[in-house]
């Protein structure tokens, strides 16, 4: 035991510096019992409340919630997978860290696994861990809520490592390793990030194949990707239950293809382009990469105490109190995204070492590292670097499934440092001190005379007028009453806080830089041990990594744990709705601004809107058809809406009326009127009688009319048991008819029983489902079981015992490895 401590020291010392640093970050936090205020948190609860509401009084969570949309499957929303062996580490790590320290700890473990496998030392992996730990996006990523996103970003880099100990011939333990890490990933369930890292990953195989064919080394290359087939394998089948249902469920999402021929603007197998392309860095955004305020920062970052725009209008005569509350309302980030929290900073000493190891790095890693940067980075541009960004877009598997494209620079955040430390790393060991000093003077000289330029004249290359000046200025006219002087000039005090903002940060940043030079001229000069250095330039990192995250993820995003639990505090109006004992029913919220981008009321009752990027396209062509330019209460009524919520424009106030005139749960149709389309039953059901007709698509028309159809004027059918994967209706007629069920009509799972009976069903009114009823009384039930979930779930299983097996047998490799010869006599 003592030997196994004495060998593993250092590592152990690593460990500790990183748990000390994981919980000092949120130390005042948690010592005050306080939790996280995440937005998307908080909608996420509100997403969930029906599904853990079930959990809670059943012990199992169903596959489907009426919540939002008027249904859709919750496994896309919350599912245990309960088979998938990954789960258990996931809520093991949940369980014994507070959020977010288990991300943070993650991000901070899983790169120090990788640069220990680059074979730095302990103080450089340690440091290098650390300037990827908390590189800006990671923590912004924490603070928004994006707890998925983050989780998979974490796994990013022992992945990376698991493949390269493969490639290296470690093919056991190199596999099994990436098996594990990547079923991990892809638990994370951020299928977009998973995708990038595997176009970073798929460059580096591409670069490992030219060199294997150059050397002639073409068969352990080729045994090496036989072995991490066989752990993607494994790590595809841990996820099977998840990764079968995502994809069956996605094809008709708004991610697949569009119903309506008339939706010529929309991607034939995708998102819309502009959707898509909505949140595209700028080009020379590039800057924050270095100096993190380039661009103002966020979206909500406050004025400075000195603001231009203040002052310009307590000259005015304006209280300075009413002054700087205007000059916090005036946006200084100025780049094109509709929003921002932050910058995508990789740090001022990790972008001069970066550049440092473009000039001295000679492992043939550097140009992995170099064209992952330069893809991800061109890729994030979006719409302004169209060329490149469509030809993906519109020929690349899977690319236009994804929104938000600056999401790409997690790639360049992971591979900076690492290209940065491999240079660190080669100044230390490098006995050609000369060399390394003329390349190392060299980076200062293009990193600190870039950054001193950006102080002294960065009008040059940055404007600080966002694509919307001239809006803006237009807005500021109006609320200056027509005073067209005043408004220009709040735009241009504007202008020049935003370069103040930058020039600071440009100082800041030339400080860093300055500062790394002079530690590695004085280790180059052997005036100081290479360890005491690595101490040095981890302290440095995360002072200048520290100080910029703490401007998004503070201590004033927690809250006390109370004030997060009465986040849903019900209305006067949520109340009254609450009290109706009627267990299906679905509400129209228009008080708390778009209903179907928002998911807060969701928390107190079922509802027509909800919050959610996998909704079903048919509700999405619905919304965009019925309820852009006008809300058709025919459609309304057909979701069983039986309460409509409003604002008074003047005072907020929210006020509630009943809808006499929704359908109800169930209600049998006096006529069929078929449809040869999608834009034919769109276009029917703009205007028609729900209560009275059924527009059914005409490839139904022969299940429709599997029974001569008539009318019983004095027929019932009502919904007797409700379980949001369960409903039971019971049905009384003289004849065979048409019932319209106000449910979400999703034939991946559901199926109806008549008297116990599978029976066929179809669709009608565009989403919803209906049947022909028998004559007489009938029992008929709903139950959702799709085979992709069960089936896979077993998959999972499978695959998990695989897992569990391949770990193993890399343990005892790895021991067999260690064991002493044991010589004949």
């Amino acid at each position: 035991m003592n030997n196994w401590i004495k060998r593993n020291s250092g590592h152990l010392i690593v460990a500790a510096i990183f748990f000390v640093l994981a919980f000092a970050y949120f130390f005042n936090p948690i010592m005050q019992g306080k939790v996280m205020y995440q937005s998307d948190v908080l909608q996420a609860q509100a997403m969930q409340k029906e599904i853990m509401d079930v959990k809670a009084k059943t012990g199992e969570a169903p596959l489907w919630t009426n919540q939002m949309f008027g249904g859709m499957p919750s496994y896309q929303i919350w599912a245990k997978y309960g088979k998938n062996a990954t789960t258990y580490v996931v809520d093991a790590l949940k369980t014994v860290f507070p959020n977010p320290v288990d991300t943070i700890l993650l991000y901070m473990f899983g790169a120090y696994f990788l640069f220990c496998t680059l074979k730095l030392n302990n103080w450089l992996a340690a440091a290098g861990a650390i300037a990827f730990a908390f590189s800006s996006y990671n923590f912004i990523y924490i603070e928004a809520g994006h707890a998925n996103q983050a989780y998979a970003i974490a796994f990013f880099a022992p992945i990376v490592a698991g493949i390269i100990m493969t490639l290296r011939g470690q093919y056991i333990t190199g596999s099994a390793l990436t098996a594990l890490f990547l079923a991990m990933e892809i638990r994370s369930n951020h299928v977009q990030m998973t995708f990038y890292l595997l176009l970073a990953i798929a460059i580096l195989v591409g670069i490992e194949l030219y060199h294997a064919i150059k050397a002639g080394l073409t068969k352990p290359f080729f045994k090496s990707i036989a072995f991490l087939a066989g752990a993607t394998i494994i790590a595809v089948l841990v996820n099977a239950g998840s990764l079968w249902t995502t994809y069956e469920y996605s094809k008709y999402t708004i991610r697949g293809k569009p119903n309506l021929k008339s939706e010529t603007t929309t991607a034939s197998t995708g998102l819309e382009k502009d959707y898509a392309y909505n949140w595209s860095e700028s080009v020379t955004e590039v800057f924050t990469f270095f100096i993190p305020n380039a661009y103002g920062g966020g979206t909500g970052t406050p004025a400075a105490n000195d603001s231009k725009v203040a002052k310009v209008l307590t000259d005015k005569g304006i209280d300075p109190a009413q002054a700087q509350q205007f000059a916090n309302q005036v946006p200084l980030y100025w780049g094109n995204k509709p929003s921002t929290n932050g910058p995508w900073y990789f740090g001022a000493i990790v972008f001069f070492l970066f550049v440092l190891g473009l000039l001295i790095v000679k492992n043939r890693i550097k140009w992995w590292l170099l064209s992952a940067v330069l893809l991800s980075v061109f890729l994030s541009f979006g719409k302004n670097l169209p060329f490149l960004s469509d030809l993906f877009f519109n020929y690349f598997p899977l690319y236009n499934k994804f929104r938000a494209v600056e999401s790409t620079l997690v790639i360049a955040s992971l591979c900076f440092p690492i290209l940065g430390f491999l240079a660190l790393n080669e100044v230390f060991v490098n006995r050609d001190k000369a060399y390394i000093f003329d390349k190392t003077k060299l980076a200062f000289y293009i990193t600190g005379g870039l950054t001193l330029l950006m102080i002294a004249v960065p009008g040059l290359i940055l404007s600080f007028k966002s694509t919307e000046h001239q809006t803006l200025i237009s807005g500021l006219t109006q609320a200056f009453r027509g005073d067209t002087a005043m408004a220009n000039s709040v735009a241009n005090a504007l202008i020049q806080d935003r370069e103040a903002l930058e020039r600071a940060d440009a100082i800041r940043t030339f400080i860093f830089i300055a500062l790394a030079f002079g530690l590695l001229y004085i280790v180059i000069k052997q005036k100081i041990s290479t360890t005491f250095a690595a101490f040095a330039i981890m302290g440095l990192v995360l002072v200048d990594m520290w100080s910029v995250d703490k401007r998004y993820l503070k201590d004033d995003t927690f809250i006390p744990k109370e004030n997060m639990d009465q986040a849903y505090t019900p209305r006067e109006v949520d109340q009254f709705i609450m009290r109706d004992k009627d267990p299906n029913f679905r509400v129209f919220d228009l008080s708390l601004g778009d209903p179907f981008h928002d998911s807060r009321s969701s928390y107190f009752y079922k509802t027509v809107g909800g919050f959610h990027s996998a909704r079903l396209r048919r509700f999405d062509e619905l919304v965009e058809n019925q309820f852009t330019k006008s809300i058709n209460q025919d459609v309304l009524d057909m979701l069983n809406t039986k309460y409509i919520i409003t604002a008074d424009p003047k005072t907020g106030a929210a006020s509630m009326r009943a809808n006499a005139t929704a359908c109800g749960n169930a209600w049998f149709v006096k006529s069929v009127k078929y449809a040869k389309d999608a834009d034919e039953e769109m276009k029917a059901i703009s205007s028609f009688s729900p209560k009275d007709e059924a527009i059914i698509d005409e490839s139904y028309k022969k299940q429709v009319e599997a029974l001569p159809l008539g009318v019983d004027a004095n027929s019932s059918i009502k919904l007797t048991s409700y379980s949001p994967d369960h409903l039971t209706y019971q049905t009384g007629s003289t004849a065979n008819q048409v019932a319209v069920f106000s449910e979400i009509y999703y034939d991946k799972g559901w199926e109806m029983l008549v008297d116990g009976k599978e029976q066929p069903y179809y669709r009608a009114d565009y989403l919803l489902r209906a049947a022909t009823i028998p004559v007489g009384n009938h029992k008929i039930e709903f139950i959702f079981h799709p085979a992709s979930y069960y089936t896979g779930e077993n998959i999972s299983l499978a695959g998990s015992v695989l897992l569990v097996l391949a770990l193993g047998g890399a343990v005892y490799a790895e021991r067999k490895k260690k064991q002493p010869e044991v010589k004949k006599a």
